[in-house]
């Protein structure tokens, strides 16, 4: 007997992806809502600072539902590729809430699919006095494992957010993401300090 049911009754991952966020960084230390109209609530949840200083903001309802190709004659309620994002930086920023919201609004509010190598203009300062505009999405896997789901659904994949300045995304734009990364590792490059300048970009 084959399953003629729609699959459509995938239930809110949200609760289990902050649980998978816990299991990764412990209890939040803070955390806040952000609301768009049309749009389903953006929660933040702030962790640390660990011992090293370290503090991730990880976003929480991006995956609710799964990006869409905006090219797509219909959109999958339950297909596509779904996603939170990350930020790790050294000390509290929490001025970087709403711009995170606004980046994990975009899918639904903009077609966007958000997927490693791109680049994300948040409009103005990442957080305040930074001298970062924009965030490339970074390859997931490696801060936080993937969150299975029921099929037919993907897995959830926390995306890591690598601030750059507007030196930097102007650079990236034509050498791509790879050659950014590689001269971020061959300058030594400390992508979690809030203060440090653009890498030397010759």
């Amino acid at each position: 007997m084959f399953d003629m049911t729609p699959h459509h009754d995938l239930p809110d991952p949200v609760p289990a992806v902050e649980a998978h966020l816990a299991a990764a960084f412990g209890e939040p230390s803070g955390r806040a809502g952000v609301t768009f109209v049309g749009v389903d609530p953006i929660e933040l949840l702030r962790f640390g600072p660990d011992e090293s200083g370290v503090v991730r903001y990880a976003t929480l309802g991006m995956s609710r539902a799964p990006m869409t190709d905006p090219a797509a004659a219909l959109a999958d309620p339950v297909r596509g590729p779904r996603a939170e994002l990350v930020l790790s930086v050294r000390g509290a920023q929490d001025s970087v809430l709403r711009p995170l919201a606004v980046l994990a609004a975009s899918p639904q509010v903009e077609g966007l699919v958000v997927a490693p190598g791109a680049s994300l203009d948040v409009g103005g300062p990442l957080w305040e006095g930074s001298a970062f505009t924009a965030v490339l999405v970074a390859e997931p896997g490696g801060l936080v494992a993937d969150l299975a789901l029921p099929e037919p659904a993907e897995p959830v994949r926390f995306l890591p957010l690598l601030p750059m300045t507007a030196a930097e995304t102007a650079w990236k734009r034509v050498h791509g993401a790879e050659a950014l990364q590689e001269l971020w590792l061959k300058h030594g490059t400390d992508l979690r300090d809030p203060k440090r300048r653009a890498v030397p970009l010759s």
